[in-house]
């Protein structure tokens, strides 16, 4: 059993507390949450349905040059969805807030000090990129593609996620087609605070009934979970209840506290990983 395993859960993590922010470069500032047991919630045991990763961006990244000159980046996470643990995000912030009065030779013993740090806390390898201001103009801006449910006029009656609404029309022909919705907003399992995020679902199979399927999303309204779980929930009910061929789900949540976190997760192996591009609301 792991320390994360045997004490870490959101109840016991540094969400809703009142926190020192660190002028020290401090790691153990991390707070590992196993991915498991809220797995277990879906029915998922031995080998998961999809593989995936959760894209992390930092924009509040900084540190101090060995003279003392403060330095900033952004910075980007790709941390794999079949990892033991997610990383609370407080946890993440104060984590990067320690290096803001540390001194550094430069941006390699940056990104190694990170990527040690993070693979440790989810136990598993995390890829770290850094974009140094030089290349910020080169960054670029885009929203997710796909057809848009929110112009569907639906009555929600229940803002709780209720799979059993979800169906698809399996006497008609397959087809392959991108959803789209930017009416996802869950809630912080400790703090209540609000998630706001886009959701894009991608699948090959029997036309999914978009009316439901927007309910259905609009359903986590007044749910509480962390971005990662609600990305898997979503990716498991639709799978269950739809039975496509092929499925992808990512959504792109608006960041707090200078993070934005991006699940992704896909069930196809000709399946890439999605752009990175940051939308309008991030």
């Amino acid at each position: 059993m792991t320390h994360a395993d045997a004490i870490n859960s959101p109840d016991t993590s540094p969400l809703g507390k009142a926190s020192a922010y660190p002028d020290a470069y401090d790691p153990s500032l991390l707070f590992p949450i196993p991915r498991q047991p809220k797995r277990d919630e879906l029915g998922l045991t031995g080998t998961l349905p999809f593989f995936g990763v959760d894209i992390w961006n930092a924009y509040e990244v900084s540190w101090l040059n060995q003279r003392g000159k403060p330095q900033i980046a952004i910075a980007t996470f790709m941390i794999q969805a079949d990892s033991p643990n997610i990383i609370e995000s407080k946890s993440f912030k104060l984590y990067l807030n320690s290096f803001n009065q540390t001194r550094l030779d430069d941006q390699q013993a940056l990104v190694a000090l990170l990527q040690k740090d993070l693979s440790a806390a989810a136990g598993a390898g995390v890829q770290v990129t850094l974009t140094e201001p030089g290349a910020f103009s080169a960054l670029q801006m885009g929203e997710l593609g796909g057809m848009l449910l929110d112009r569907l006029d639906i009555e929600v009656v229940d803002h709780h996620p209720n799979p059993s609404l979800l169906s698809a029309n399996h006497d008609e022909a397959t087809v392959e087609e991108t959803l789209l919705s930017h009416l996802l907003k869950s809630n912080c399992p400790v703090t209540g605070q609000p998630d706001w995020g886009s959701v894009q679902i991608h699948y090959v199979g029997a036309p999914i009934n978009q009316e439901a399927l927007l309910k259905y999303l609009i359903g986590f309204r007044e749910h509480n979970e962390f971005h990662e779980q609600c990305v898997e929930r979503i990716f498991v009910d639709v799978l269950r209840q739809c039975r496509p061929q092929k499925l992808a789900v990512y959504a792109r949540y608006t960041r707090r506290g200078g993070l934005d976190i991006n699940p992704w997760r896909s069930n196809f192996s000709a399946a890439r990983a999605p752009s990175n591009l940051r939308n309008a609301r991030q």
